[in-house]
């Protein structure tokens, strides 16, 4: 990018581009006629995203100074989209210092914008009584002000749309609890805001005046409890009307294990996003509107919103969702190509299986695996390992599948995370779950010759310490049926794949 005025439109630096809003700005903002380049700590999570072939892409870290100084060569405009939205003790100290990175090397650049969004804080609530997420946020906003670099802070509430955190949370709570005894934060009142909304007005944030510094509050135009968005969005989406009984005695620890039990939210993401709910989160302002244009029908009602990505999901046309985002504290190491990897162990089983049918019918098995297709073998066993996950604060087995047919690096897959695909030859899953060690399960499809194929599945386990190996024994005697069933139902399934019509 080199840096001038000419009609291609501003150069963009995007971080979080991996992310549930970072991954949607990006095409948003090349629509608008901007140039983007994407920071992002694993380019190869963006391989496969449509777009990526229209952007740069640089390799580094927020907290890393030299790797941000370098995305932010003959930048315009920064958007930060980074958020630690877990609950380890550390990720304040995180967040303060990846934003005091940003604004400096953004000031030493000569950026002229910033613009991050932020959430939503209550009026008049001292900091210490903030939870420690609108806390953070809330810090990261006021040192990029304080950077030196003309700054947009857009400060959101609840964010409705296909596949974002706080939508799955109302719709699985919804969709699967007729009757609910809830926490008493249901009765807060909350000024939820429409995905298109948020959008809209991050790409419209790059050309503001260099004279603008400030924080903006955004919103929709219904101001509803928790409780009443759970009744409309039964209304919306066609189900019986639900009965809500809120009670006082919940804790945000409480509420979040319940809302992990309920939803495929898991308990370290619920409890930031429940602890926020205790106080009311309601625009103060729609400054915003003079700087930005309001297109017909815009900002969207909650109930079009709510609609709009029910139609998503349903027509499995969610681009990002909010697990596209590593879940702190997941292990990120890629497989090693070494055998025996920095001296230790890894255990591997392998299995494999001659499939009666050509390799186009058995990789859509493959590509197909988990969400609602499951995992071809003993589901009991399967739901139980996910059940355990949750139990001590993983992410289990519900988060399902952002598509149900197609995958790319980077994706959710259960409490897997797609680490590399090769279309119709490998799938590469790194474990997310809560283990004493590493683990892969790679599956393989290869032509056999006459017609046939090969189905080649290994599952890998690199261990941390003797209960690692202890860990390894101790469920090595249910492989045969977990892994080699896979093996051989993954293969039956194939075999029953319609055949291509001859012609």
């Amino acid at each position: 990018m080199n840096h001038d005025d000419s009609a291609d439109g501003l150069r963009c630096l995007v971080t979080g581009a991996t992310g549930y809003i970072g991954g949607r700005v990006v095409p948003e903002l090349l629509a608008a006629g901007h140039r983007v380049r994407c920071l992002a700590r694993s380019p190869g999570k963006l391989r496969d995203h449509p777009w990526v072939e229209e952007v740069e892409v640089a390799r580094g870290d927020v907290t890393d100074a030299d790797s941000v100084a370098a995305a932010m060569r003959d930048v315009d405009v920064v958007y930060y989209l980074v958020h630690a939205l877990g609950s380890g003790g550390d990720f304040e100290e995180t967040d303060r210092r990846a934003a005091r990175v940003l604004g400096e090397r953004a000031k030493a650049a000569g950026v002229r914008r910033i613009v991050y969004l932020g959430g939503l804080a209550p009026v008049g609530v001292p900091g210490d009584r903030l939870s420690p997420h609108l806390r953070s946020r809330a810090e990261v906003g006021r040192i990029l002000l304080a950077s030196g670099v003309p700054t947009a802070v857009l400060r959101a509430a609840v964010i409705i749309g296909s596949g974002s955190v706080s939508f799955e949370m109302l719709r699985y709570l919804t969709e699967r609890l007729p009757v609910m005894v809830t926490p008493s934060w249901v009765r807060t009142r909350i000024q939820p805001i429409a995905v298109r909304d948020v959008l809209r007005l991050l790409v419209g944030c790059a050309r503001l005046p260099d004279d603008v510094n400030r924080c903006f509050d955004i919103g929709g135009p219904d101001i509803l409890t928790y409780r009443d968005m759970m009744i409309r969005y039964a209304r919306v989406a066609g189900l019986p009307r639900r009965l809500i009984v809120p009670v006082p005695v919940l804790t945000p620890g409480l509420s979040s294990h319940w809302v992990g039990l309920v939803t495929p939210v898991p308990a370290s993401i619920a409890r930031p996003l429940t602890e926020s709910l205790r106080h009311e989160v309601v625009c103060h302002e729609h400054d915003i509107a003079g700087y930005v244009p309001e297109p017909p029908g815009h900002p969207l009602r909650f109930d079009e919103a709510v609609r709009l990505a029910l139609r998503r999901v349903r027509e499995a046309a969610v681009s990002t969702r909010w697990s596209s985002a590593a879940v702190p504290g997941a292990p990120s190491e890629p497989l090693p190509t070494e055998p025996d990897w920095a001296g230790g162990s890894m255990y591997t089983d392998r299995r494999e299986a001659v499939v009666d049918a050509p390799v186009s019918a058995l990789w859509r098995v493959v590509e197909g695996v988990g969400g609602e297709h499951g995992w071809y073998s003993f589901p009991l066993a399967w739901s139980l390992r996910g059940w355990l996950d949750r139990l001590v604060g993983g992410v289990g087995l519900r988060r399902g599948r952002r598509d149900a047919e197609r995958l790319r690096v980077g994706d959710s897959l259960d409490f897997w995370r797609v680490e590399e695909i090769e279309p119709g030859r490998l799938l590469r899953l790194r474990a997310e779950m809560r283990l004493p060690g590493l683990a892969w399960l790679e599956m393989r499809a290869e032509p056999d010759g006459d017609g046939r194929s090969r189905y080649r599945q290994r599952a890998l386990f690199h261990p941390r310490g003797l209960l690692g190996h202890v860990y390894w024994w101790g469920v090595s005697p249910f492989h045969a049926v977990v892994f080699g069933g896979m093996a051989r139902n993954i293969a039956r399934a194939a075999a029953r794949q319609p055949k291509p019509p001859t012609h």
